[in-house]
């Protein structure tokens, strides 16, 4: 506990303005990071000298050699963002850490983003976008940029959980007919109508529009490789809001020139920032910079649970969000 009282949190970015406001009310803030970069583990650990708790962000790399040197004052490690790919959990589980995560607050703004996706890639809204910045737009022509009308269509989505399934109530306004792979089959009251597919093959070749939105995971690193993207039928859209390890990008990209996918739309990539440079040739994929929770209401809401459950571990109660 700091002199004024107070647990001691590290956060590692410059966090909302609101979050920050509480974080500095509630507790003494070590070492704020104004310059909003990724911490390199030997500042990270010099910075968390004597803290109490972490509030992180994905991006942040808490493996387990970080996680073995972290001062024996740390009691929590609280993550804003639902994923947890770059927390070693079993190393925190080691030392006694308390590490949580932000669930459900990013629902909506995630859904959004995954439509916008979908029709920013069928109708070729980046290539358009690029053209009149250009100056190298000459006006309506009944040819330019024809791209494929999203309504009435069919959308599988690779995870129904609850973003996926925001996904599909959305996807409802514009008449498109919902499919969907999941590890296990969602009761009938959530399918809402929705296809269920207990072998992905089927879904694939059943659909014009693919979205990615499961969490990710080593069990469904590469998902979406060659062969199945061998099964869409011939001038697919696929976006992913999901996370970038789903991809085979190399196989996707391969697609993506020569037709067989038509449009893509991602905001996520493995290994991001730096994501595959093969992308970068190609003017049918819309890239975002991993905007899936990027609206003020979601990254308010996912940084006061971050707090919400720092908050419980320092009363003496178990986190509502605790993962590990």
């Amino acid at each position: 506990m700091s002199p004024a009282g107070k647990p001691a949190l590290l956060p590692t970015r410059a966090f909302p303005r609101d979050v920050m406001a509480r974080a500095r009310r509630d507790y003494t803030v070590l070492a704020e990071n104004a310059e909003d970069r990724v911490l390199a583990a030997e500042e990270l650990l010099r910075r968390a000298a004597g803290a109490e708790a972490i509030l992180c962000a994905a991006g942040d790399p808490l493996h387990a050699g970080t996680i073995a040197r972290l001062p024996a004052s740390l009691r929590a490690i609280a993550t804003f963002s639902a994923g947890l790919d770059h927390i070693d959990l079993a190393a925190a589980r080691a030392r006694g850490i308390v590490v949580t995560n932000t669930p459900d607050v990013l629902t909506e703004a995630t859904a959004e983003l995954t439509m916008l996706l979908i029709l920013a890639a069928a109708r070729r809204a980046g290539e358009g976008e690029r053209l009149v910045r250009s100056g190298q737009w000459q006006g309506w022509a009944p040819t330019q940029l024809l791209g494929m009308q999203v309504s009435g269509k069919r959308l599988g989505i690779l995870g129904m959980g609850r973003i996926g399934r925001a996904v599909a109530r959305m996807a409802r306004g514009f008449r498109m007919a919902v499919h969907y792979h999941n590890r296990n089959r969602l009761d009938p009251a959530l399918e809402d109508g929705a296809t269920y597919h207990g072998d992905p093959a089927s879904m694939l070749a059943a659909i014009d529009i693919l979205a990615l939105t499961a969490p990710g995971g080593e069990s469904l690193r590469g998902w979406l490789n060659a062969e199945r993207i061998a099964l869409l039928r011939p001038g697919a859209v696929v976006v992913n809001s999901g996370r970038g390890s789903l991809v085979d990008d190399a196989a996707l990209i391969a697609a993506l020139k020569t037709g067989h996918v038509a449009f893509a739309g991602l905001d996520v990539y493995d290994n991001e920032p730096r994501l595959h440079p093969g992308y970068l040739d190609c003017p049918n994929a819309v890239l975002l910079p991993h905007l899936g929770s990027a609206t003020v209401e979601a990254r308010n809401a996912m940084g006061f649970r971050a707090l919400d459950n720092l908050d419980a571990v320092f009363a003496g109660r178990e986190p509502p969000d605790r993962v590990a």
